[in-house]
């Protein structure tokens, strides 16, 4: 399992021949200008909640690749009305693609669309496809939700949002680590724009600290799993 950073929340999963897009923001993020959204695979896009900074390129892939539109009923069911492929989900269920068994689980933050629209309620994902078992925690506060997955799944990496102020940072992601009980994170949602900035030495020296390793992937840069 191959797992590249786009920027921001964006992430682009490899799992044999199919590819997977997490979150398309790419072509609204100064920081991702080298990514050329035309060049992207995408066989799935799977979408966290329904905020701009999360949603800004899934209709352009979508329509290019084809590819099927995986996130809560309401986010599935606007993209569906726009012509688009999509497969439901809600929280506490999974299915399983081909590619491997995906559930959706529990995150506390809000899901509108640009334009205020209802977005459904927000979430994360739990991939898991051969050996290997990732969580995708999406926009989210920490919550006693996550033991819950600490307890359910043996973790191979958490990607965890890290930038504060609209969702949790550093050190309650430090908890949440502990909480899913995984201590090797990727950190993403931090340094996009100003509320969300970051020290990434001292964050990185958290996690050291205790015994924890924080990876911080440069945009463009890939990661296996």
């Amino acid at each position: 399992m191959k797992i590249t950073f786009y920027g921001h929340a964006s992430l682009g999963i490899e799992i044999g021949d199919c590819n997977i897009l997490v979150d398309p923001f790419i072509s609204g993020n100064p920081q991702a200008e080298s990514i050329d959204i035309e060049t992207l695979k995408a066989d799935y896009i799977l979408v966290t909640h329904a905020h701009q900074d999360h949603t800004l390129d899934v209709e352009t892939i979508a329509r290019r690749t084809g590819g099927i539109i995986v996130s809560n009923y309401e986010i599935v069911t606007h993209y569906e009305q726009k012509g688009l492929k999509g497969h439901p989900m809600n929280h506490g269920g999974s299915w399983q693609f081909d590619f491997g068994t995906v559930k959706y689980v529990n995150a506390i933050h809000t899901s509108s669309f640009p334009d205020g629209s209802y977005g459904g309620q927000p979430g994360g994902f739990i991939i898991q496809s051969g050996k290997k078992t990732i969580y995708i925690a999406g926009d989210t506060a920490l919550t006693y939700d996550m033991k819950l997955i600490g307890k359910a799944y043996d973790l191979d990496l958490a990607v965890l949002p890290i930038g504060d102020n609209f969702t949790m940072g550093v050190d309650d992601a430090i908890i949440a680590s502990d909480f899913i009980k995984c201590d090797k994170i990727l950190g993403y949602h931090y340094d996009t724009f100003g509320y969300i900035e970051i020290d990434k030495v001292r964050a990185k020296a958290k996690f050291d600290t205790e015994l924890k390793s924080l990876s911080l992937l440069d945009i463009g840069e890939s990661t296996e799993v």
